[in-house]
């Protein structure tokens, strides 16, 4: 298939004359097949869409209410699937006109030269003509899909993607109807090993993207939920480990061994935690698809570890401190620690095998 009939869909709510002018762009970019979908704007904007068909000859699927911006995807998908069965993919683009003919062009040729991979049309958030609450949204985003997901990527938030066909089919079963949809396609690469290509594209802002449906507080909202059960885990298992080392070490400072007590209490609390966090991680946080036995195997070393570490240095403070509270010492050890462990326990522990 030539990359300018790869299926091109673009989600709208309420559209205004941008999206004809970049219908009319599209169309003399030789670009053929277009979905768009009118995602519950209304009969006061239903002359574009019909414009869209009649004079651009776009197809246009409706819903009768707004469903988000993931629902409207899955809806284009399904469609796809069905028309072009034999597409090795399809792209996403936004309606207003931040995302040019060319940079769409250059996706396509992307998706056509990297089958399997999800493609990522990328920006440049150091520009100068970046809106503030674009750059910093993504930039915090890309932190935290690095530092819990294990994933590098530019743009976090690119609404310009190529998504392959067999992946277009696993997203159809995936959670998240509104703007939270394209966060969790980037974790279910990580899930299913699909890899992701960056493709740099020009950043186009127009009157500083004010006519984005995007709600700063609401949908960020949505989209850092997605995060919950990672940081689920590693809190609650936190709280677990404390609570029980600061009663073992009231219980065992009464029978007199020194800073000996704090060793004891660690390994005490931390049996029953790892178990606890152990369990966790294995069915909800990772999925993990790893053999219970080898993976508590590598678990409980890293937990013996990560134990040993933190009881020698939370003693040696203790120490150095003339006694200072084991709690707030081990609290401070143990935020340094789990970061390390985190990384350990997705990248090596909890491995999945190759869907």
């Amino acid at each position: 298939m030539n990359h300018k009939s790869i299926p091109l869909i673009i989600p709208s709510l309420e559209p205004d004359e941008k999206l004809l002018h970049l219908l009319q762009q599209l169309h003399s970019a030789g670009i053929q097949n277009i979905v768009l979908i009118d995602d519950g704007s209304g009969e006061q904007y239903a002359d574009y869409f019909t414009q869209a068909q009649t004079l651009w000859g776009c197809t246009v699927l409706r819903h009768a209410v707004n469903l988000g911006k993931g629902r409207a995807l899955k809806t284009a998908f399904n469609y796809c699937l069905n028309t072009w069965p034999n597409a090795p993919g399809c792209v996403t683009a936004d309606s207003d006109g931040q995302h040019t003919p060319e940079s769409i062009l250059a996706v396509m040729q992307a998706l056509c030269d990297n089958p399997q991979a999800l493609i990522l049309g990328c920006r440049n958030f150091d520009e100068q003509d970046v809106p503030l609450r674009s750059s910093f949204g993504n930039k915090c985003t890309r932190f935290i899909f690095n530092a819990l997901v294990g994933l590098r990527i530019t743009d976090t938030q690119t609404g310009l993607r190529a998504i392959p066909t067999n992946f277009m089919k696993h997203l159809m079963n995936t959670h998240g109807e509104r703007f939270e949809f394209e966060s969790t396609m980037l974790i279910e690469t990580k899930d299913l090993e699909v890899p992701i290509v960056e493709v740099p594209i020009e950043t186009v802002y127009i009157e500083e993207n004010k006519t984005s449906h995007f709600n700063p507080l609401r949908d960020s909202l949505r989209i850092y939920a997605i995060f919950g059960k990672f940081l689920f885990s590693s809190l609650s298992s936190s709280v677990v480990d404390i609570l029980l080392f600061t009663m073992f070490c009231y219980l065992l400072k009464s029978f007199s061994v020194g800073a000996w007590h704090i060793t004891i209490a660690t390994a005490m609390a931390r049996i029953i935690s790892a178990t606890y966090n152990y369990l966790l991680n294995y069915k909800i946080v990772f999925k993990s698809k790893e053999h219970h036995g080898m993976a508590a195997g590598k678990y409980a070393l890293l937990a013996l570890i990560q134990m040993t570490c933190s009881a020698a240095l939370v003693s040696l403070l203790y120490q150095i401190t003339g006694g200072f509270s084991e709690t707030i010492l081990k609290i401070c050890v143990d935020i340094g620690l789990f970061f390390l462990s985190f990384q350990i326990q997705r990248e090596f522990i909890y491995k999945k095998s190759k869907h």
